[in-house]
């Protein structure tokens, strides 16, 4: 299969980077005009097209805090060479998905969330046939779950969990007390300056998001609603941490999926390559064949009907 250039498209201000699966004989989708991206808050599906039975699955990628769509460029066209189209968002305030935040600014994780939901909707249109799912790093995997949470009736085969962890205090094995101080410091300063200037972590980021990923850093709960919701979600997860993340090592992923004991979990911990001192919590997107690989055959093991 040769890999195709990706297409743009804007759903609820959220911009998208669509990477289709070119496979013999599958017509499948994307929207209308989908070179020319949408004014923001424009939906783009009203002039989608639709794919036909032998259409592709779908996996729809949400970044890392503060991180652009254009850095997960590689692993998007990995998962296009294992036959998948994948749809990479900007989170809402970051690269094209803008404006940036301001002191105005008011979102938080249920907004993030709430933009999952809206941009899976869109996708399934474009792509009615096919399975979809959700593929979230860091806060981008926090928000896709909170969406199932919310909306356990959600139209997703499965989903996966890439370097990410509930950021509790307390499940990191060596520092807690630091990344207790550390994420507590860094709330002072964006409820002071009603925004998050993006100084040493994420980005600039509104308060909202700021303040409730300081609240599960101290707590180890989410502040929005879904702490008591999550043990009744039953969507396949494949959940992937690696050795030597400072950001969300194992212990952070494992107190995450403790939340979601009924769904069926395929766990792995990997190591990478060497990483020539970038920070491995990103380092695996420049070295993600091993990761699409694992994508790909968690989507091929996936029921027909899925479970929610």
């Amino acid at each position: 299969m040769t890999a195709t250039d990706p297409h743009r498209a804007v759903v609820d201000g959220i911009a998208l980077t669509i990477y289709s699966a070119r496979t013999p004989g599958a017509n499948a989708a994307t929207p209308a005009s989908a070179e020319t991206p949408a004014p923001a808050s424009t939906d783009k599906t009203d002039g989608a097209t639709t794919a036909d039975v032998s259409g592709p699955s779908v996996a729809i990628v949400w970044p890392a805090m503060g991180t652009p769509a254009g850095f997960y460029r590689r692993f998007a066209q990995e998962l296009q060479a294992a036959g998948l189209t994948a749809v990479v968002a900007d989170l809402r305030g970051t690269g094209e998905s803008g404006p940036a935040p301001t002191r105005t600014s008011r979102w938080a994780y249920r907004q993030l969330a709430a933009s999952v939901g809206t941009v899976l909707a869109a996708v399934r249109r474009w792509y009615p046939s096919g399975k979809a799912i959700l593929v979230g790093h860091s806060l981008g995997g926090q928000a896709a779950l909170l969406h199932l949470a919310a909306e356990p009736g959600a139209p997703v085969d499965g989903l996966v969990l890439v370097a990410v962890g509930l950021p509790y205090w307390r499940a990191y094995r060596r520092g807690g007390s630091a990344v207790l101080a550390y994420t507590q410091g860094i709330n002072a300063v964006s409820t002071v300056l009603r925004v998050w200037p993006g100084w040493t972590l994420g980005g600039r980021q509104a308060r909202g998001v700021i303040s409730d990923w300081a609240d599960s850093a101290r707590t180890g709960r989410y502040r929005v609603d879904v702490d008591a919701a999550l043990p009744a979600m039953r969507t396949p997860v494949l959940a992937i941490s690696f050795d030597g993340d400072r950001y969300t090592p194992h212990g952070t992923l494992d107190h995450l999926l403790a939340k979601v004991p009924a769904a069926p979990v395929t766990r792995e911990r990997l190591r990478l390559p060497a990483v020539d001192g970038r920070p491995v919590h990103f380092a695996w997107v420049r070295e993600s064949a091993t990761v699409a690989a694992r994508i790909a055959s968690f989507v091929a093991a996936l029921p027909a009907e899925p479970s929610r």
